[in-house]
């Protein structure tokens, strides 16, 4: 039998996982989506949404591999609550994982920053500087507040379910990294231009804290609406989909 993972370590686990994830996903928004920068019109080598919504993707997907058996690499305080709630997380760890999870994302945030404000002419202005999430004036397509509130509770429930999913005892979890990656880059394909895809509250505060202003004004819905669907899908998940399982 496997000796228990140390809390500490679990916790470094999830610093790490979530640093990546914010230096990956919201760097590349910010360093490479409209490269270069004096032609974003014509943007001939910049990511734009598909790239962007890869490079979320590909983080989560290389970190379920590398700390996966570590720490669960949950690396997202919704998916923290989803699992809690589907019974498959204990409660006593819930705060230990969302304070590594937000601490890894603000230092990434401020690695970020530090990398894109050594370009000439960088500012933390516009409406989504530093790949911050927002709705209506900050929301990549003018979206409003009800559109953002909706489509960040729903895409954050089906990702919990696809987690919950594939990593249940009667598939194949050594493969979960797979489905869920995928799934992550379906969201921002998604939604990006609406909120700016967060569906994390831990990513939305680890870059909204270094750009300020509206950005921590409407930091609130992107942890209220993440958590609301990653709870609603852990009850669904243990009330309805498994239900009556031994």
């Amino acid at each position: 039998m496997a000796a228990a993972v140390p809390l500490s370590k679990k916790f470094l686990a999830e610093f790490i996982g979530t640093f990546w994830l914010v230096l990956g996903g919201c760097g590349s928004a910010v360093l490479a989506a409209v490269f270069p920068y004096a032609q974003a019109d014509a943007n001939p080598l910049g990511l734009g949404f598909l790239g962007v919504a890869l490079a979320f993707g590909l983080t989560l997907l290389t970190m379920a591999y590398t700390i996966g058996r570590i720490s669960g690499c949950h690396i997202n305080p919704a998916v923290s609550f989803g699992l809690w709630a589907s019974g498959r997380f204990p409660g006593s760890q819930l705060l230990s994982y969302v304070v590594a999870q937000v601490l890894g994302a603000i230092v990434a945030g401020g690695l970020l920053y530090g990398v894109a404000s050594g370009r000439a002419g960088f500012e933390l202005s516009g409406s989504n500087p530093l790949a911050t999430n927002g709705f209506g004036a900050h929301s990549p397509g003018g979206y409003s507040f009800w559109a953002a509130l909706i489509i960040e509770v729903v895409l954050t429930f089906i990702f919990l379910l696809v987690i919950l999913g594939s990593t249940h005892r009667d598939t194949f979890p050594s493969m979960a990294g797979v489905p869920i990656g995928l799934s992550l880059v379906l969201i921002h394909l998604i939604s990006i231009p609406v909120t700016n895809t967060s569906v994390n509250p831990a990513r939305s505060t680890g870059v909204a804290v270094w750009a300020g202003g509206d950005a921590m004004a409407q930091l609130w819905l992107f942890w209220l609406a993440p958590i609301v669907g990653a709870l609603l899908a852990g009850w669904v998940q243990r009330h309805l989909l498994e239900a009556g399982e031994s």
